[in-house]
C-alpha cells in the first residue's frame, strides 16, 4: 500500500494524552499544553486527559505507564524535560518505556528547529516511540518548539502512525 492508501485508511480522530513535566508551570502557565491541546481539538482529535508533573523520571514515566494500555488512550504528547540540564529528565524516563523508537521524529524536528534557532537545536533531545501499543511522542518545553513540532510533523501523521502501531 502506498503512504497515500495508509492515510486514507487513517483514523481522522485519535484520542490523546497532554503531559507537562515542569517544576515551575502550573495548569494556568502551562502554554505549551495548552498549545498541543488546543491545535489537537482544532485538527479534529480528543484530549482524553491533560496532566502537570513534575520533572522526575520516576513521575514522569508512572504518569506515562498510567496510561499505556488504555483504549482510549492511543498517543501520548509530552512537553518540557528534554534539555540537558541536571534536572531535565524526560528523555531517560520516557525512551526506557519503548518498544520501538521513531529516529526519524527527532531528526526531523532537529532539522526544523535548525532552520528556525540555529546550532542551539543540537540541545533538543525530542524525540518519539511505541510503547504498549501507543504512540509516544517528547516534546521540548518551548511554546514554538510545541508549535512547530506538532504543525509540521505530528497533525499532519498522527492517524497514520496510530493507524501503524495498531497492526
Amino acid at each position: 500500500m502506498s503512504v497515500a492508501s495508509h492515510r486514507a485508511d487513517a483514523p481522522a480522530s485519535v484520542p490523546c494524552l497532554v503531559l507537562t513535566v515542569s517544576d515551575t508551570r502550573t495548569p494556568d502557565t502551562d502554554t505549551s499544553g495548552r498549545a498541543i491541546a488546543d491545535l489537537l481539538v482544532a485538527a479534529g482529535h480528543t484530549v482524553v486527559a491533560r496532566e502537570l508533573v513534575p520533572d522526575d523520571p520516576l513521575k514522569v514515566a508512572d504518569a506515562i505507564r498510567g496510561h499505556l494500555g488504555r483504549k482510549d488512550v492511543r498517543a501520548v504528547i509530552t512537553t518540557g524535560g528534554t534539555g540537558v540540564s541536571r534536572r531535565d529528565s524526560t528523555y531517560e524516563a520516557v525512551t526506557a518505556l519503548f518498544d520501538k523508537q521513531l529516529d526519524g521524529f527527532g531528526e526531523l524536528f532537529r532539522m526544523l528547529s535548525y532552520e528556525q534557532i540555529g546550532a542551539a537545536a543540537m540541545l533538543s533531545r525530542a524525540c518519539a516511540g511505541v510503547a504498549a501499543g501507543a504512540i509516544v511522542f517528547v516534546l521540548p518545553g518551548a511554546e514554538a518548539a510545541v508549535r512547530l513540532a506538532m504543525e509540521k510533523l505530528i497533525l499532519p501523521e498522527l492517524g497514520h502512525i496510530v493507524r501503524e502501531t495498531a497492526r
